[in-house]
């Protein structure tokens, strides 16, 4: 009896440490999601062409998944989508003197700024410095990334609309609606869509997913958030189940099309990102990069 006891705790400690050690691998797997983003009055011009969302980075967290967020970049540069989105949390906690994860952020965001591809970023409560909902914001650290991003031609975008013209055909633009970081308190959509003529096609990103829940009915008819890493270890075939659902305050809506939240005729996708919080490992949560196809309702 005691030998089989042996046994099957052997066995536990082997399927444990199996797990942990995968959970060490496939961070670095890679995964390209192909989704369709359905736009009303979207122009023909934009048809079938894509956008790529990326995000939480988290440079500096230890064992920084790095090397994975400069395999994206290059996908994303080798793909040649209209449009690249960053959905925030570059660095993940610099200390008093951030300027060396910022530079290793800007570094790794230097082949999609020089590549002519229209780039555009939110920030996320990690570039204030926040580690949770009540700390304390970190306003300097926010200016001095936002400062490095736009120097090498990526445009941050704070509670505001910017329209985009494809070079091909330059009548109707698509306009890029950015959201400010919820934790940060400086979430504002409203503010963000003041600027968007109101039957203008949009497509909407911000970091935190709640601040989805802010948009009145049919203004955010596609949208891309980030900040939850998909929930980072999760159950298999239940991703619902993660343990951010165990260790979060806030409601988690992990990965993917999220159904029944928001107002009509919004619709919200969360990307699970690249890096880490707390753990550097991921389980059934593989990194990712978002290529959204356009289409028009009608």
């Amino acid at each position: 009896m005691k030998k089989k006891i042996r046994y099957i705790l052997l066995g536990l400690l082997g399927f444990i440490g199996a797990i942990f050690i995968w959970g060490l691998i496939e961070p670095y797997l890679l995964d390209r999601e192909p989704e369709v983003a359905t736009i009303p009055n979207l122009p023909a011009a934009w048809e079938g062409q894509k956008i790529a969302a990326i995000g939480d980075w988290q440079v500096g967290m230890w064992l920084a998944n790095t090397p994975t967020v400069g395999r994206a970049v290059e996908r994303i540069v080798k793909a040649r989508p209209a449009i690249a989105l960053i959905l925030g949390d570059f660095i993940y906690r610099a200390g008093d003197d951030p300027s060396q994860e910022i530079d290793k952020a800007i570094e790794l965001i230097r082949p999609l700024a020089a590549s002519a591809i229209p780039t555009y970023a939110v920030l996320g409560n990690h570039d204030y410095g926040m580690t949770s909902k009540n700390g304390s914001r970190d306003a300097a650290q926010a200016a001095k990334l936002v400062e490095s991003l736009e120097s090498v031609g990526v445009r941050v975008l704070q509670n505001e609309a910017v329209p985009v013209i494809l070079p091909s055909d330059r009548s109707v633009p698509l306009y890029v609606v950015g959201v400010g970081s919820r934790w940060a308190n400086q979430s504002q959509p409203q503010v963000a869509l003041a600027g968007v003529p109101e039957v203008a096609p949009r497509f909407v990103v911000m970091h935190h997913p709640e601040s989805f829940a802010e948009f009145p009915a049919n203004t955010a008819p596609v949208a891309v958030a980030g900040h939850t890493h998909g929930g980072q270890i999760r159950l298999p075939f239940t991703p619902q189940w993660s343990w951010l659902t165990f260790v979060k305050e806030d409601e988690v809506h992990a990965d993917g099309w999220i159904a029944q939240y928001g107002q009509p005729g919004n619709h919200l996708y969360v990307n699970r990102g690249i890096g880490f919080s707390i753990l550097p490992i991921r389980i059934n949560c593989p990194p990712e990069i978002t290529f959204f196809t356009l289409r028009s309702s009608g």
